[in-house]
């Protein structure tokens, strides 16, 4: 298939979606959102420092997006004021280990909340992580995720918007309101989900499954 035919492809495919959205059997510019509760992603060096060389992640259940879940692992964060334990392990293996979690949980830690998109961890401050056999010290990588869509290609064009673009979201109900500056992620293996933590759902009254509108 050359480059003409596929473009033709993604057009016809792109139109038929909209002709369904518009008949209203799926809700025009409505994503499902995600809570992440706090959670680590951790490389392989810092995987066998805290839990023993040569150890491998055993997955105990696939979440949200595709070739990714919740680990039976689980680690205790430290900072200056206090620790969080049982904080879940996710996979599969980063190039870089990163810790996410929510502003009150970055106060309670006495770690400073430095909101940043996964990934990016210039500027995001270190701490000290404990496993059942071993303890490590990372210099950077612990953040509060900036809240995201994740969507594919086809997606994008459906909802009008590209990579890296900054949207509004809606949310309805007694505690409702609109969520500023939400990052849109597209790549092809992605599934259509927008991220929140756990603050963000308590102070909106949100709840997994829940469908919020792109306002742009």
């Amino acid at each position: 298939m050359n480059m003409q035919d596929n473009n033709e492809l993604v057009n016809l495919i792109t139109n038929l979606v909209l002709k369904e959205l518009n008949s209203g059997e799926i809700p025009i510019n409505k994503v499902p959102v995600s809570i992440s509760a706090r959670h680590i992603h951790l490389n392989k060096e810092h995987l066998e420092a805290l839990f023993g060389a040569n150890h491998e992640l055993t997955k105990v259940k696939d979440i949200s997006q595709p070739g990714q879940f919740a680990a039976e692992e689980k680690v205790t964060l430290i900072g200056s004021k206090g620790k969080i334990e049982n904080v879940r392990v996710l996979g599969p293996l980063r190039k870089e280990t990163q810790v996410e979690i929510s502003i009150t949980d970055a106060r309670a830690l006495g770690v400073k909340p430095v909101i940043s998109e996964s990934g990016n961890l210039e500027g995001t401050p270190g701490i000290t992580i404990s496993g059942p056999k071993g303890t490590i010290n990372i210099k950077k990588g612990c953040m509060v995720a900036e809240r995201h869509i994740h969507m594919t290609p086809l997606n994008s064009k459906v909802f009008g918007v590209i990579d890296g673009q900054k949207v509004n979201v809606k949310a309805e109900g007694r505690r409702g309101g609109v969520f500023m500056n939400v990052v849109i992620r597209v790549r092809e293996d992605y599934a259509l989900d927008m991220h929140i933590d756990v603050d963000e759902a308590n102070a909106f009254d949100i709840s997994k499954g829940d469908m919020l509108e792109i306002l742009k």
